[in-house]
């Protein structure tokens, strides 16, 4: 296995892509390496070359294939970023998906540690005083009783610490940053898919699509934003069965006002825990209106609002009637009960 990470590190550097016959076997001398040094090479000879479609729809069936299965939430909606965005805000999507449950949606987030950012989405999860569904079996009973589950990512691909070390020590995302989200152990038929560079939208968007999605949108907001901004446009392309449609987003599209502030960051996982908690208790601003807007572009793909303003204001009202507390306040009771 070790050759053929080297024959295939050799080909990227002259610029030949994983062909599609050799993906099983690529993916198989990855996760098998105990050769970090090797890991890192061949992920910034693959970042030089460039990720084509193909690759990540490739490598996207294969783990889709390998998955330990949730089925029968098929009708749920994901909605992540794959991090690796140049801007570094607190964890937007996370915070989405629990307004989005609040608001009604069935939510399977898909997720894992930090690996190109600050904070991942099971880091911020334990800040919360949440935890993630360990398995098909606790993935299951949590959407049934809350209509939300937080599915842990090594709890359902066969993962590796050496790759995970690997792509902690470079200072870009790979392809493993775009095929996490394609691979929802839940086969979530509605996702929104935030990507850290235009162009990628178009490339995830076909992966999407010959996948076989229901709905999804993908997203890339102003500046490298791997989520909706509110303070610029985001490129989006929403994908069905029918094709793909690509427009431009901006903060009316959901009935808001363009921010004129930056963006909220979170320099730790604390603090995006903070910042969640703060716009879910009322906070006014920026940060509440980027949960909103990325709260509303996964209930309207759903199929829970007939247009992304309907959506926003059904996200503000799952915020402001108090749903959204108290869903992350049973959450976390329920882990202290079981501690």
């Amino acid at each position: 296995m070790i050759d053929l990470i080297h024959t295939t590190l050799l080909g990227m550097k002259r610029g030949a892509d994983v062909s599609a016959e050799n993906t099983e076997a690529v993916i198989d001398a990855i996760l098998a390496c105990e050769d970090r040094r090797l890991l890192v090479e061949l992920l910034s000879a693959w970042n030089e070359k460039g990720i084509t479609e193909d690759e990540i729809y490739g490598f996207a069936g294969v783990l889709r294939n390998r998955c330990r299965r949730i089925r029968g939430h098929e009708d749920s909606v994901d909605i992540v970023g794959t991090g690796g965005g140049s801007q570094k805000p607190f964890n937007v999507s996370t915070a989405a998906a629990i307004v989005t449950a609040a608001a009604g949606q069935k939510v399977a987030k898909h997720g894992n540690r930090a690996a190109t950012s600050r904070s991942g989405a099971i880091d911020v999860l334990s800040a919360l005083g949440l935890e993630p569904s360990l398995g098909p079996a606790s993935a299951e009973m949590n959407l049934r009783r809350h209509g939300l589950a937080f599915l842990f990512a090594p709890a359902f691909h066969r993962l590796s610490s050496k790759l995970a070390d690997a792509r902690r020590s470079l200072p870009f995302p790979t392809i493993f940053n775009c095929i996490g989200p394609l691979a929802n152990p839940a086969f979530a038929e509605y996702q929104v898919i935030g990507t850290w560079s235009e162009d990628l939208v178009p490339k995830v968007a076909s992966a999407l699509h010959r996948l076989g999605t229901k709905r999804s949108l993908v997203v890339n907001g102003s500046n490298g934003l791997d989520e909706i901004s509110i303070n610029g446009t985001t490129i989006a392309a929403e994908v069905t069965a029918e094709g793909i449609r690509r427009y431009e987003l901006a903060a009316d599209s959901f009935g808001l006002e363009a921010s004129k502030e930056s963006l909220p960051k979170a320099e730790c996982v604390a603090e995006s825990a903070a910042r969640i908690r703060s716009v879910f208790e009322g906070e006014l601003g920026p940060a509440r209106d980027m949960v909103i807007a990325n709260s509303a572009a996964a209930i309207f793909i759903a199929g829970g609002a007939d247009s992304l303003v309907d959506a926003a204001d059904i996200a503000a009202d799952a915020i402001d009637s108090g749903k959204t507390l108290e869903k992350l306040d049973i959450l976390s009771a329920e882990v202290a009960i079981a501690a």
